[in-house]
């Protein structure tokens, strides 16, 4: 029996916003403000969606717990699976001291605390964006943030903010391959628009990074290596996704940004060292920061055995994004389970979609070409290299597990409570509540791409939720929809620091366990207002600068 969705069952737009909006409320009120453990967080957010999903909107009850067993499935597998062998390959690492030496040689470069976090932060995470996405950036530089001796709070806080920019481009270009494909839009043509909006976020978001960490006067003394950052990644950003294509965007605007900044800090360094590893002003993390020591300079072998394990990571990350490689291991093993009770039950109708549509639920066990698969076999391998035996490589596995579990429960009820949202289209009257803002829809579907990820954890499945209703709602108006279409995708980059499945990777990558609340509320506002920004700029696109929605072949 197929079930259609109704977004206002109520008759009533606010009373069917506000209920709509009650299971996220619940999760953020007991993350951010009671104090509570996250999973119990998630926990009670996912219940509060199954009551107002069956209560409210009249989704059947077996339908609304498989929906949501479908997302605790997609929670282990892909991203509790990045999760866990991340932290294993940095556990690995930390065993044998080589993490110690790779950590010397990045504060070798520069011993300045705000350029290190240009380095790491910003360049180095937008690659892992570029390559992997889905957790992997926050999770790998968090890690290497806190072993540098900045403390938890900076470490994931400031990993959150910086992989902003890079995120619509993620994963070889997923998100806006994904929205063009779904929804019908032209690929060369919304990636150019999303690379005429970011660009002018990747030069803003090293400042903005800086001041949040810093202060104002700290981000000043060194404008000119932020510049040298912001710039170079830009450049090629727009440069890529307006005449190439969106699949290496992030990849070689990182490449060329960390090259950059490297090669200009061998001829300027600022006046003053910032040697503080805490955050400005108030830091509750603070008395957990390792204090700063001078780098301590180690052999050439020393240091090509500690950087091998993660030079090993980027190849393996790298190769297993291509998709020729994901489709080759796919054909050797990906079984489907088509989720029975679920599976084209669910039909969404106008104004969502331009006709009624069924909803697929297929689970797809890619384990082979998981991201988290190429980052385990890059473990492995690079265990063998620092010269583990196999008992102590499983070992170490297991331990890694004990001390992720309660993350991995988290993640899974936090994708159980984004998937139920989609499938009882309780996420979509919030999303028409957005689309009813008549001429601010510019600046209102923004900041829809904007909740969409901050509920589902990703800028791919924020656009297949309302890349279709963006399309819809810029025709209606007579606005371009290319330009909404893109403005979803990058309007959506700024929830991904406030997403609750990213909060859990940087408290888990920096052992801050029990400490999402108070990461939640200090990047909430940067998340807000930098989303803030982006819709004011789509604005000046619309209204303003029509130039800028022209197609360039």
């Amino acid at each position: 029996m197929i079930w259609q969705q109704i977004y206002d069952p109520f008759g009533n737009m606010i009373i069917s916003t506000f209920l709509a909006a009650v299971p996220v409320v619940v999760m953020l009120v007991c993350l951010g403000f009671l104090h509570m453990k996250a999973h119990l967080a998630a926990g009670l957010g996912l219940l509060a969606a199954v009551v107002v999903a069956v209560f409210a909107y009249g989704m059947p009850a077996d339908m609304a717990g498989r929906a949501a067993m479908y997302g605790g499935f997609t929670g282990l597998l892909p991203i509790g699976w990045i999760v866990l062998n991340i932290i294993f390959l940095q556990q690995l690492a930390e065993q044998n001291g080589s993490f110690k030496i790779l950590q010397d040689s990045l504060s070798g470069i520069t011993e300045d605390r705000r350029l290190q976090l240009l380095l790491i932060a910003f360049c180095f995470g937008a690659f892992f964006e570029g390559a992997a996405g889905f957790g992997t950036p926050v999770a790998v530089t968090a890690g290497i943030l806190i072993g540098l001796g900045f403390s938890p709070l900076a470490a994931s806080g400031l990993s959150l903010i910086a992989n902003t920019a890079p995120v619509a481009f993620g994963a070889l270009g997923t998100p806006v391959i994904t929205l063009a494909k779904v929804h019908g839009y032209d690929l060369m043509e919304v990636t150019a628009m999303i690379g005429r909006q970011l660009p002018f976020f990747s030069l803003l978001v090293p400042f903005w990074l800086i001041w949040a960490f810093a202060g104002r006067k700290a981000m000043a003394e060194i404008w000119p290596a932020i510049l040298v950052t912001g710039l170079s990644f830009a450049i090629p950003q727009y440069l890529v996704s307006n005449f190439i294509g969106p699949e290496l965007v992030d990849i070689i605007a990182a490449i060329v940004s960390m090259v950059s900044l490297i090669l200009f800090l061998r001829v300027w360094q600022p006046k003053k060292i910032w040697t503080s590893p805490t955050m400005r002003g108030r830091d509750i993390s603070a008395a957990e920061a390792k204090p700063p020591r001078a780098p301590v300079r180690h052999s050439r072998d020393d240091l090509i055995r500690a950087w091998t394990p993660w030079a090993i990571l980027t190849v393996f990350v790298f190769i297993w994004g291509l998709p020729p490689v994901k489709t080759f291991l796919n054909s050797i093993f990906a079984p489907s389970f088509p989720i029975a009770g679920l599976h084209n039950l669910i039909q969404k109708v106008p104004p969502v979609v331009p006709t009624p549509h069924l909803e697929t639920a297929v689970y797809t066990l890619n384990l082979l070409s998981a991201t988290g698969t190429g980052i385990l076999l890059a473990a492995i391998v690079g265990a063998l290299v620092m010269k583990y035996n196999p008992i102590e490589i499983v070992r170490t596995f297991f331990r890694t597990l004990w001390l992720v579990r309660y993350s991995l429960v988290t993640i899974v009820l936090m994708l159980g409570l984004g998937t139920l949202t989609r499938f009882s289209g309780t996420d979509t009257t919030l999303g028409l509540a957005f689309a009813n803002t008549g001429v601010f829809y510019p600046f209102f579907g923004t900041l829809m791409g904007w909740i969409g990820v901050a509920m589902t954890g990703s800028d791919t499945a924020s656009n297949v939720l309302f890349g279709g209703m963006q399309r819809v709602a810029a025709e209606q108006l007579g606005l371009s929809p290319n330009l909404m279409g893109a403005a979803n995708s990058s309007g959506g980059v700024m929830g991904k620091m406030i997403d609750a499945q990213s909060i859990v990777v940087a408290s888990t990558a920096t052992r801050w366990f029990n400490h999402e609340g108070d990461i939640l509320r200090y990047v909430f506002f940067h998340s807000i207002a930098l989303a803030c920004l982006v819709g004011l700029y789509v604005t000046m696109q619309a209204y303003v600068w029509p130039f800028t929605l022209m197609v360039v072949h």
